[in-house]
């Protein structure tokens, strides 16, 4: 009896050792498995083109903005100086016409102007005319155009910086004390009208026409004075 039970337990087992490799070897068996194992292939391939192109945008990105940067870097300075230099030249072209124009609107809304304040405004009204050697109208010299100016006014000091000087008639100020009109020289040689706090009205030198002259580090007046009884 027990022999039988034992036959009966072992027959199956060797049944089953013996059927295994025939079905691991059986077609049908082998498409499963190659079914099965297509989406793990899938999936993987997926993950790893997903990885890639993650990767690859991210160095894109970082491509781009370092080539945005540099372009940045490389085009910034200019704009920079262009604009500063625009400005500058806007500056220069509109600030005589600015100062003129505060100017004459300051003179008419006062009750009464100053012979300053009147010969002032006509060495203005020569702008533009040429300097000329000598010239006291039509053209002028530096010295000219300030002595042309207050004559208008009945108003006289001596024809070239020279006699100017060393008239009684003029009193030195200080540089903070200059009012418009006042007289300001660039060393004794040359000789302007103060036109506000950085510029001067006159004839420069051969060449160029009346106008103001905006002073800087290197060309700005020394002395200043006002004149007696001028206002």
């Amino acid at each position: 009896m027990v022999l039988m039970l034992k036959r009966a337990l072992v027959v199956p087992i060797v049944a089953a050792a013996a059927v295994t490799p025939a079905l691991a070897g059986h077609p049908a068996v082998h498409a499963a498995t190659a079914r099965a194992a297509v989406p793990a292939r899938a999936a993987t391939t997926r993950a790893t083109a997903t990885t890639r192109a993650t990767a690859t945008t991210r160095a894109a990105v970082v491509t781009a903005q370092a080539a945005a940067a540099a372009q940045a870097a490389s085009t910034a300075p200019a704009a920079v100086v262009t604009t500063q230099v625009t400005a500058a030249a806007q500056a220069a072209a509109t600030a005589p016409a600015a100062v003129v124009t505060a100017q004459v609107t300051t003179a008419a809304r006062s009750h009464h102007s100053s012979r300053r304040w009147r010969a002032y405004l006509w060495a203005a009204r020569q702008r533009g005319k040429p300097y000329c050697w000598g010239g006291t109208g039509g053209c002028f010299d530096c010295s000219g155009l300030v002595m042309a100016a207050y004559r208008h006014e009945g108003i006289y000091f001596g024809r070239d910086t020279a006699e100017m000087l060393a008239s009684p008639r003029l009193v030195r100020v200080s540089r903070r004390r200059a009012r418009m009109g006042y007289l300001a020289f660039y060393g004794s040689g040359h000789v302007e009208l103060v036109a506000g706090r950085r510029y001067t009205l006159g004839a420069l030198k051969p060449g160029t026409r009346v106008g103001w002259h905006r002073r800087s580090r290197w060309w700005h007046p020394t002395m200043y004075f006002r004149v007696k009884d001028a206002g």
